[in-house]
């Protein structure tokens, strides 16, 4: 996926933020991003989207997870981008 293909699925979104590492944030525009206790804030409203997006050893090693996240591969957007409504607030880590 490239910038344009990026800003034209999430820029868009009613609310792409990225509470820390891994969100894959390479790209020119930094997206918005919150402290973990305005996530816990969130928790339960059902707007929310909670996208675990780390890779490989990163997430199978990893003994913290977010209870109710979902995991999707970056490297695979394509696959799984269009089944999240852009009325969505979608979180990334």
């Amino acid at each position: 996926m490239d910038e344009e293909e990026y800003h034209d699925v999430f820029a868009g979104n009613g609310g792409l933020v990225c509470p820390g590492c891994c969100c894959h944030c390479f790209l020119a525009a930094e997206p918005p991003r919150i402290s973990k206790e305005e996530l816990q804030a969130m928790l339960g409203n059902p707007d929310l989207v909670i996208i675990d997006d780390r890779t490989g050893s990163d997430w199978t090693a990893s003994e913290f997870k977010i209870k109710g996240a979902v995991r999707e591969d970056p490297d695979k957007v394509d696959a799984w981008m269009d089944k999240y409504s852009k009325d969505k607030t979608l979180v990334f880590y």
